[in-house]
C-alpha cells in the first residue's frame, strides 16, 4: 500500500540529484527554514522566546484541525465543516457545563461526541448517500454554525474555569495549547503510520476501486475517517475557546480553509494517497510564522491575505513539480526511509539554529527606535466606521511622531488574540485594542498588563481585565437615542423592524439592548421583526427585502449601523425617506450623505476619527507614565437633515 512519503525515482545517487530530491520531497520544510531565517534578519522582535512560543500557540488550533483534515485528504476527500464543528463542540461544552450544571468531565465528553456525530453524518452522506464530499461537508458547515448560534443565542458563553486552563501556561512559560498540539500530532502520526485505518486511508486515496476489490470495506472506513476528523475538530474548538475564555458562536469561521491549506502546504495531494502528520504540522507553522512575521514587519492586513494566498498557490505548484520530477509512493514500514526522514529533520534543525543564530547578531546592540511604538488592533477594516477610527489614529500618530502598527482582526476574536500576542512579544510602548468581543480579549490584555505594556480600549471595553483607559461612545445610550428618534418621528405609534449587527459581537449586543431600552417608553411602537445582517450593506439589502415580503406595511427601520441602513434604503426604494424613515448608527461618510439626501432620516454619529485620535493621544501619555482618565467618553449625536451641514465627524 502507498504511504505518506514520496521518493524520487531519479537522481538517487549523485549529490546534485540527492540535493534536488531533498528539496523537492521536503519543500515545505525548506520554505519554513527560509521564512524563519528571513524574518529573523528582518525583525529583531521575531527571534525571541516569547514570540516563538506565540507562534506555537497561534499554530495550535489550525494544526489540530489540519491533522483531522489530513485523514480526509489522504483518503481523497475534503472536509469544509471542521471550523463550524469546532465552534459547535465548544458551545455544547460551555452551554452544558455553565447553564445546565453538567459535570465538566461529562461536558467535555459531550463536546467530543458532538464532533464525532458531525463527522459520522458527513461520512454517512458521502459513503451511503453518494454525495460529493464538498457538498456534504459544505452542508455541515452551515448546519454546525447555525446550531452553534441557536444553542448560544448568538451570545458568547463563558467557559468553565477548569477547562479554561487549557489556554494557560505550564511553569509560567510553556503554553498548554502547544502541548495539546504535539499530543494530537503524535496521535495523528500513529493513526496514519501504525494502524489499519491509517493504511486504509492511503489505499482509498490511492485507488478506491482497487481498495474495494481487495476486500476493504470502503464505506465503513469512510465513516471512521470523517468521525476522526470530527474528533480533532472538537479538540481544536475546546482549545480555541479555552484561549478566549468563552465559547464564541462565530469562532473558527474560515479556519477550514487554513486547515486545508496547511495540509496541502505540508505536501499532501488533494488527489489523495499522500500526506503525513509532520508535513501538516510544518504547513500550519508556515501559516503562523507568515502571519506573525508580517504583523511584526507592519505589513498591511490586506497585503497579508495576498501573501498567504501566493504561498498556498506556490505550495500546490511545488506538488505539481514534485510529481513531474518523478516522485513515487514508497511502501510502508520502511525503517531506512524513516531513518532518512528523521535525519532530514535533524539536519534542518541544525542548519536553522546555526543560520538564525548568526542573523541574531544583526540586532544585538541596536539602539531603540527614536519614536514610540504603538499597536492598534481593530475588529475589522471592512467597515467605514473602523476605517474612520484608523484614519484618525494614523493622523494623530503622524502628528505626535508615533510609529503606529495597525492590524485587522476581520471580526475573528482568535485572530485578534494572536495579533495582541504579537504586539506584546514585540515590546511595544502601548497597545490600542478595539475588541471583537469584550470577553474574548481579556486573556490577551492580561498578558500585556503582565508585560507592563499600557492598553487603551477603543469603542468597546474589555471585560475581566484592566485597561489604562477606555475611549468610547456609549453604545447602549446611542441605541436608546436611535429608538427615541424613530419613535418620535412616527408619533409614538407604528410597526418597525430592527436590523441587528453580527451575532456574538459586543457592539451588536449593546446596541440591541439600547434599542430595547429606548422602545420601552413607547408602547405604541411594535417591533414586527428583528434579524441580523452582520453590519454588512449587502446583507442589509437582502434581509430587508425578505422582511418586506412578510411585512409590506412596515413604517420604520432601525439599523445597528449605517451600512445595514443603506442596504435597507435600497430595498425600500422610493419609500425610504418618505413613508418609511430609516435610522442608522455610526455617522459614516456614506451615511451622512444619505442623511443630506433625505433617504436616511437620521444616524447616531459616533465621530470615529475622534475616537482614533483620542486613543493614540492617551496611548502615548500612558506609555510616558502620565496620568490618563479611566474613561474618556466621546459623545454621540443624532444627526438629521437639520444639523448634518454643521457636523464634522
Amino acid at each position: 500500500m502507498a504511504t505518506d512519503t514520496l521518493k524520487s525515482t531519479t537522481g538517487a545517487s549523485g549529490a546534485p540529484g540527492g540535493l534536488r530530491r531533498l528539496l523537492l520531497d521536503n519543500g515545505a520544510l525548506t520554505a519554513l527554514i527560509v521564512l524563519v531565517i528571513a524574518l529573523s534578519a528582518l525583525s529583531g522582535d521575531f527571534l525571541t522566546t516569547d514570540n516563538l512560543l506565540n507562534i506555537g500557540v497561534q499554530a495550535a488550533v489550525t494544526a489540530i484541525l489540519a491533522f483531522g483534515v489530513t485523514f480526509v485528504i489522504v483518503a481523497a476527500g475534503i472536509d469544509l465543516s471542521v471550523g463550524s464543528v469546532a465552534a459547535l463542540s465548544a458551545t455544547v461544552l460551555a452551554w452544558s457545563a455553565t447553564q445546565h450544571g453538567v459535570p465538566v468531565v461529562l461536558a467535555v465528553v459531550l463536546a467530543v461526541a458532538t464532533g464525532v456525530a458531525a463527522g459520522l453524518v458527513n461520512g454517512f452522506l458521502i459513503a451511503y448517500g453518494k454525495l460529493p464530499p464538498f457538498i456534504a461537508t459544505l452542508a455541515m458547515l452551515s448546519v454546525g454554525r447555525g446550531l452553534s448560534l441557536v444553542i448560544s443565542g448568538g451570545v458568547p458563553i463563558p467557559f468553565p474555569d477548569s477547562v479554561s486552563h487549557l489556554g494557560d501556561t505550564l511553569g509560567d512559560w510553556l503554553p498548554v495549547p502547544v502541548l495539546v498540539m504535539i499530543v494530537m500530532g503524535l496521535l495523528a502520526a500513529f493513526v496514519l503510520g501504525r494502524t489499519y485505518i491509517g493504511r486504509s486511508m492511503y489505499a482509498i486515496g490511492g485507488n478506491e476501486e482497487a481498495a474495494r476489490l481487495s476486500g476493504l470495506r470502503v464505506k465503513k472506513q469512510k465513516l471512521a475517517i470523517y468521525a476522526l476528523s470530527g474528533v480533532f475538530a472538537a479538540v481544536a474548538g475546546i482549545v480555541l475557546a479555552s484561549r478566549l475564555s468563552s465559547a464564541q458562536p462565530q469562532a473558527a469561521d474560515g479556519y477550514e480553509l487554513d486547515a486545508i491549506a496547511a495540509v496541502v502546504i505540508g505536501g499532501a495531494s488533494l488527489a489523495g494517497g499522500t500526506g503525513k502528520a509532520s508535513g501538516t504540522l510544518v504547513g500550519a507553522l508556515i501559516l503562523a510564522v507568515l502571519r506573525n512575521g508580517l504583523n511584526l514587519l507592519n505589513v498591511s492586513a490586506f497585503w497579508q491575505q495576498v501573501v498567504i494566498g501566493v504561498v498556498i498557490a506556490l505550495a500546490v505548484l511545488l506538488d505539481t513539480v514534485r510529481r513531474k520530477a518523478g516522485a513515487t509512493p514508497v511502501t510502508s514500514g520502511g525503517g531506512g526511509n524513516k531513518g532518512k526522514q528523521a535525519a532530514t529533520y535533524g539536519l534542518a534543525a541544525v542548519v536553522t539554529v546555526a543560520v538564525v543564530g548568526a542573523t541574531s547578531f544583526l540586532h544585538n546592540g541596536s539602539s531603540a527606535a527614536a519614536n514610540p511604538k504603538v499597536g492598534l488592533s481593530l475588529s475589522t477594516l471592512n467597515n467605514p466606521f473602523f476605517v474612520g477610527v484608523r484614519s484618525g489614529a494614523q493622523a494623530e500618530a503622524k502628528k505626535l511622531g508615533v510609529d503606529l502598527t495597525v492590524t485587522d482582526a476581520q471580526n475573528d476574536a482568535s485572530q485578534q488574540a494572536n495579533q495582541l500576542q504579537n504586539f506584546t512579544s514585540s515590546s511595544l510602548d502601548a497597545i490600542i485594542v478595539n475588541p471583537v468581543d469584550s470577553d474574548a480579549a481579556s486573556n490577551s490584555v492580561k498578558a500585556a498588563d503582565k508585560a507592563k505594556i499600557p492598553v487603551i480600549a477603543v469603542d468597546r471595553g474589555v471585560n475581566k481585565a484592566t485597561v489604562d483607559a477606555l475611549v468610547a461612545s456609549d453604545n447602549i445610550a446611542g441605541g436608546e437615542q436611535a429608538a427615541k428618534t424613530i419613535a418620535e418621528k412616527l408619533g409614538g405609534k407604528g410597526k418597525i423592524v430592527i436590523l441587528q449587527g453580527q451575532a456574538g459581537t459586543s457592539a451588536a449586543r449593546e446596541r440591541a439592548q439600547g434599542f430595547a431600552n429606548g422602545l420601552k417608553a413607547y408602547p405604541g411602537i411594535k417591533v414586527v421583526a428583528q434579524q441580523p445582517a452582520d453590519f454588512d450593506r449587502t446583507k442589509g439589502l437582502d434581509v430587508m427585502s425578505n422582511l418586506l415580503q412578510a411585512h409590506p406595511d412596515v413604517q420604520g427601520v432601525i439599523a445597528a449601523n449605517d451600512e445595514m441602513a443603506l442596504g435597507a434604503i435600497k430595498a425600500l426604494g422610493s419609500k425610504a425617506g418618505t413613508s418609511v424613515p430609516v435610522v442608522g448608527f455610526d455617522g459614516t461618510p456614506d451615511g451622512l450623505n444619505a442623511v443630506k439626501a433625505g433617504t436616511l432620516y437620521a444616524s447616531v454619529a459616533q465621530q470615529p476619527t475622534q475616537l482614533g485620535r483620542i486613543a493614540v493621544d492617551n496611548a502615548l501619555k500612558a506609555s510616558q507614565g502620565k496620568k490618563v482618565e479611566q474613561t474618556v467618553k466621546v459623545p454621540v449625536k443624532v444627526v438629521t437633515k437639520d444639523n448634518v451641514a454643521g457636523f464634522t465627524g
